[in-house]
């Protein structure tokens, strides 16, 4: 079992791990590695964010240590779980072919599933999805699958044995956010498995939503590296994504159409009758 510690000097903010098939995680942010300007600052974000883990795009990586530079140098596997993902597939044959490479060459069976329908939406596609995620299963991999906020659709991926359903907020980089909440919080009630947003992300607010929404997690990788300050923007999203968290666990005070007073209205002020409503 793979086990990524973070702790709290606080006692009383404890809270459970992400536990995704046979890895354990102590934070709930997941972050991705592409599109930054550097090696270099892809690290410096990832240690701010405080992510325990990252997802590497199998097929846009340079796996090969002969073959000059590469991502993998710059993260810290005793630091992070790396993730692979089949990011860049767009029928289950390939999807499936890259998560095998990875497993062969990362040493784990771990994969985010990327079966996409087009190159413009970036939606997934949802019978090339169901195929891909049933035969990587049968394989002995631990899939976290990336979907639409489909509540039905996520519920075939966890009878299929997925470890984790990531629905989209919206679309893959385009910064919209969580467009629908209702269907997030319909899939938390239809399913047991760990519930990750993945996609859409555009700033911390999003993610401080996807976690009070009760969403296990939130994975994310534009949000950061395509911000005017990308450290900064790491830091944000980490404070949100705990921010987020604990207000879902503490709950939220009911909505209510008409006032209620922080103080009482009857009783006595300084001494004096308070005045009758």
């Amino acid at each position: 079992m793979q086990t990524m510690n973070q702790t709290t000097s606080e006692p009383w903010l404890a809270d459970e791990p992400l536990v995704i098939g046979d890895t354990v995680l102590h934070s709930r942010l997941l972050v991705g590695t592409g599109k930054y300007k550097s090696f270099e600052e892809t690290a410096q974000a990832l240690a701010i964010s405080g992510t325990a883990c990252v997802t590497v795009a199998v097929r846009r990586v340079n796996l090969d240590a002969k073959a000059g530079p590469s991502l993998l140098d710059h993260i810290d596997r005793s630091r992070y779980v790396i993730l692979p993902n089949t990011a860049g597939c767009f029928d289950a044959k390939s999807a499936i072919r890259t998560a095998e490479l990875a497993r062969d060459v990362l040493d784990t069976k771990l994969v985010k599933l990327e079966v996409l329908g087009d190159t413009q939406t970036l939606l997934p596609d949802p019978v090339g999805t169901l195929e891909a995620t049933r035969e990587l299963v049968r394989q002995g991999f631990d899939v976290l699958v990336y979907t639409s906020d489909d509540p039905r659709l996520g519920v075939r991926l966890q009878e299929l044995g997925a470890k984790s359903v990531m629905p989209a907020g919206s679309p893959i980089g385009s910064g919209q956010g969580i467009l629908n909440p209702n269907a997030i919080r319909i899939l938390l009630e239809l399913v047991t498995v760990p519930v990750i947003v993945d996609a859409g992300v555009g700033t911390a607010s999003d993610v401080a939503i996807a976690m009070e929404l009760g969403a296990h997690g939130v994975l994310l990788n534009t949000g950061i590296a395509s911000a005017r300050e990308p450290l900064r923007m790491a830091a944000a999203m980490r404070d949100a994504c705990t921010a987020g968290r604990h207000a879902f666990l503490a709950g939220r005070i009911p909505r209510k159409l008409y006032a209620n007073a922080s103080s009482p209205l009857e009783g006595t002020i300084h001494g004096a009758e308070a005045p009758k409503p």
